[in-house]
């Protein structure tokens, strides 16, 4: 059973990697690649060749030492505004699925070097009205079609790309905080003050990878493009383990959560998906599917940290489990 499994989620990988990101990706990191090679004096030699393509369209043969082993952490910041050619990148969340498992957390702040307290994905519980019932609700940054925060971004340093990604470059940004007063869905968290993990110098700080970050400036959710130049999902997206986060290009109609691959209009369509606060006239590419016929009781998203659990305390049925709890530890 493990086997076929295995071999399914590998199945719709592969499905994945059809929407033609990897072409993309080869010709846009091709530059990178090459330029990134050690210089003359360090060049090392295995007798590996292996064969490149450059933007222009050209083979060229380097040695295998001398590549750049991790490309997407040396797009620069000014090849990061271009994003990847002719695609939409789009986010499905079906909450019907979401049991607050918080692998999509976590693997994102492993991801980005996050603290504990630092989350890029926030997973709310949600009360739409007193007489519904509270579900899990996963909120990344919205990339949105009109972001009020590129619009207010007094230098440049939020920007929104081709592709649909709005990434911040923390080399423009001052610090003035009004890309988090703009946004409606609080998606950004601000750097107060220095750790130490901002003086790591192993790779060159790119706005695709929003590491290492610095002091002073603003950060968020950023899709994980630098994955997306390989043909890979986000990190929430394939770290998911109930297949809650799906993912795909708009432009080719084609959404995945790692282990079925959908046609996105179909999807939005047959399942009723929406946009999270549409009224306001941001159009952001990330959808909900409803929370009907959810497939875990409330009660499986309680199994988490006390820290964490805290934070839903004032919503009835968490305070009824938290007064449950209590009473069977003094038994």
């Amino acid at each position: 059973m493990k086997n076929d499994m295995t071999d399914k989620k590998d199945n719709n990988r592969r499905n994945f990697l059809k929407l033609g990101l990897m072409s993309g990706a080869t010709a846009i990191t091709g530059v990178s690649l090459l330029a990134n090679l050690a210089s003359e004096e360090e060049l090392k030699s295995s007798g590996e060749k292996i064969r490149l393509l450059t933007p222009d369209g050209k083979i060229v043969e380097v040695d295998a030492d001398n590549i750049n082993k991790y490309p997407e952490a040396h797009i620069t910041p000014a090849e990061s505004r271009k994003g990847i050619p002719n695609r939409q990148f789009v986010m499905v969340i079906d909450l019907a699925k979401c049991k607050n498992a918080r692998k999509c957390v976590e693997s994102c702040q492993k991801a980005h070097n996050l603290d504990h307290h630092e989350e890029f994905m926030k997973v709310q519980l949600i009360k739409d009205n007193e007489e519904g019932a509270p579900y899990w609700f996963p909120k990344p940054c919205f990339h949105c079609d009109e972001p009020p925060c590129v619009t207010v971004c007094p230098t440049g340093a939020t920007f929104k790309r081709d592709d649909g990604i709005v990434l911040i470059d923390n080399d423009r940004c001052i610090g003035c905080k009004f890309c988090i007063t703009s946004c409606p869905y609080s998606a950004r968290q601000f750097n107060w003050g220095h750790k130490a993990k901002f003086d790591d110098t192993s790779q060159p700080y790119s706005p695709e990878t929003s590491v290492p970050a610095a002091e002073g400036t603003v950060m968020k959710c950023d899709f994980c493009p630098d994955l997306l130049r390989e043909g890979k999902l986000p990190h929430c997206a394939k770290s998911c383990p109930m297949g809650v986060i799906y993912f795909g290009d708009k432009n080719e109609d084609i959404v995945t959560n790692g282990e079925e691959t959908v046609r996105f209009s179909e999807l939005i369509k047959d399942r009723a998906g929406y946009r999270h606060l549409e009224h306001l006239g941001t159009k952001p590419n990330v959808y909900y599917l409803p929370a009907v016929n959810r497939q875990f009781p409330l009660e499986r998203g309680f199994d988490v940290e006390e820290d964490i659990l805290e934070r839903y305390k004032d919503v009835p049925e968490v305070e009824e489990f938290l007064d449950q709890k209590q009473n069977n530890t003094e038994l």
